[in-house]
């Protein structure tokens, strides 16, 4: 996760809680062209420990939401995923990649299909943060004539996190408890239509809630009020997902890795696999029939010392056989963790490698993802 402090945040973009955060004493940086929070006053293990055991509370209104509109938005849509869309009953969410011609992965997204009151059937989309409105853009020149887009620039987007968190969203939306892993449905509050899904990137039970901008303080203040719930920032939000075994789009993923490469071959839907008629199908189909060259792994640096993105790894002769991805010290497992791309001869658990750190060389262990249980409910 690449952020800076030190940018000037006069010129960048600010989300609707933007005020919000300096009153709670947020360290603010710069994060995919806007100013957001990466801490709180208590700091960022404790911010973590927090989500683990409770509700932690972020912002993640930087986040492009867009609505698909049309005689059938999920049949466009499946021209740039590899996923099957078309099955995805009403009030379900799918995890999914939109790929470039070449099977690389221009970005990772949650897509849900919902019925809106305003707008009827639709396919609600959630991409991150980076050049969002480019990418907005994009879909809607490759399915011109197919389907409408509508960017929802006009709404924030909250994720409330954490083992507690079903208790305290059934205050505001008895109904959300109703809701299993990856679905979603619109909800009423104050008189004002919500979007509420159970999904989340911590590896914790939690949900994400869509709201108009105009509601967000407003519903945050409530939130942060109730005394399961404290603001999390981004600091948190990252070593959660690492901790989770989750990908960030730019580090761990991006145009120059494939689904398979990045250990994400599940997206890649049976039918889909059957029709071939996804972007960079041939090859993606060719590496799930004969493997790839580099996989992304778990990595276990043997020591205190945290591994950074972009370090080159190595076999015991010296020889370069890949590069870390994301890394962090686990506050769960107090201990240094970190995701990277490795040949694929080299991708067995328990392989020691080693990188170089400060001039010396550090062992590693390649280890199974995820590194901390995700705790997701799909039911009883």
């Amino acid at each position: 996760m690449v952020l800076d402090s030190r940018s000037n945040t006069t010129s960048l973009k600010k989300t609707p809680l933007n005020a919000l955060h300096k009153e709670y004493g947020a360290r603010m940086v710069e994060f995919s062209g806007f100013e957001m929070p990466l801490q709180y006053r208590n700091g960022i293990i404790k911010e973590h420990e927090h989500t683990r055991l409770a509700a932690g509370l972020f912002d993640v209104s930087h986040m492009g939401q867009g609505f698909l509109t049309g005689n059938d938005p999920g049949v466009a849509i499946e021209k740039l995923v590899p996923s099957d869309i078309m099955g995805l009953s009403s009030g379900n969410v799918c995890y999914t990649l939109l790929l470039n011609d070449d099977g690389g992965i221009i970005d990772d997204l949650l897509v849900s299909n919902l019925t809106v009151s305003k707008l009827g059937p639709v396919i609600y989309v959630v991409l991150n943060a980076v050049n969002a409105q480019a990418k907005f853009c994009y879909i809607s020149e490759k399915l011109k004539n197919l389907v409408e887009v509508k960017p929802a620039s006009d709404r924030a987007l909250v994720a409330l996190q954490g083992p507690m968190s079903e208790m305290v969203i059934s205050r505001y939306f008895p109904a959300a408890s109703e809701l299993v892993f990856m679905q979603a449905k619109g909800m009423t509050y104050q008189g004002v239509e919500y979007f509420v899904s159970r999904s989340g990137y911590t590896g914790e039970d939690g949900f994400e809630i869509s709201l108009p901008e105009h509601c967000a303080e407003h519903f945050v203040r409530c939130l942060v009020n109730e005394p399961e719930v404290e603001l999390i920032g981004l600091g948190a939000r990252d070593t959660l997902r690492l901790e989770a075994g989750l990908c960030l789009y730019g580090n761990d993923i991006d145009e120059s890795t494939t689904p398979i490469e990045s250990g994400l071959n599940w997206t890649v839907s049976k039918r889909r696999r059957q029709s071939r008629n996804f972007p960079g199908a041939n090859l993606i189909l060719e590496q799930i029939e004969e493997g790839v060259a580099k996989l992304r792994v778990g990595l276990l640096p043997q020591g205190r010392v945290s591994l950074r993105p972009g370090s080159s790894l190595f076999d015991k002769g010296g020889n370069n056989i890949g590069v870390v991805t994301s890394g962090c010290y686990s506050p769960t497992l107090k201990q240094p963790v970190a995701m990277g791309y490795l040949l694929k001869k080299y991708s067995e658990i328990g392989t020691t490698i080693y990188s170089e750190i400060r001039g010396r060389d550090l062992e590693i262990e390649v280890a199974k993802l995820p590194f901390v249980n995700t705790n997701y409910y799909r039911g009883k």
